[in-house]
């Protein structure tokens, strides 16, 4: 009888198929942990996105809705106040966009320099009593008006929120 003669160790076969499989391996868990990655950074854009729209709601939630000294509210915007630190009514912030302070604003109206590459878009608008989604005309007496916050980064838009405000 013939004894047969086993080698010891792996063929070369053997050897290039779990070089293989290992290096299928490492390149499914790099992109799996790339995907992971910029997951978690989206996710980390849009909270900063939301911060940024309440600090808005926090920062008009106890303004008026238009100014005190007028009987009658007619027109959105600006009362000659030059800067966001002197609006005085929610009224005035109708196109306010942070974007022209070079960072967004926190409740405080304080710029918040880290988060430069953030911008906040605020419109107001005149909506009618019985149907919000309506907007009406500056010349349209109405007691509502819709607040909408808009968050940007890097030009592109991460956020928004919108909010009915009763001047009463």
């Amino acid at each position: 009888m013939k004894e047969s003669r086993r080698s010891k160790g792996f063929s070369f076969v053997e050897i290039l198929i779990s070089i293989i499989l290992v290096g299928l391996s490492i390149t499914a868990l790099v992109v799996a942990s790339n995907s992971f990655t910029q997951a978690n950074a989206s996710g980390a854009d849009i909270s900063t996105a939301e911060f940024l729209v309440e600090q808005i709601r926090e920062l008009t939630a106890m303004l008026p809705v238009a100014d005190p000294d007028e009987t009658t509210w007619t027109a959105l915007g600006l009362n000659g106040e030059a800067t966001v630190t002197v609006y005085d009514d929610v009224d005035d912030f109708d196109d306010f966009d942070s974007a022209a302070l070079g960072a967004p604003i926190d409740a405080h109206r304080n710029p918040l320099n880290a988060l430069a590459h953030f911008s906040q878009r605020v419109t107001v608008k005149k909506v009618s009593k019985t149907d919000f989604d309506e907007v009406k005309l500056d010349n349209f007496d109405t007691p509502f008006a819709r607040v909408t916050v808009q968050v940007f980064l890097n030009g592109r838009e991460v956020s928004s929120a919108s909010w009915i405000r009763a001047r009463y």
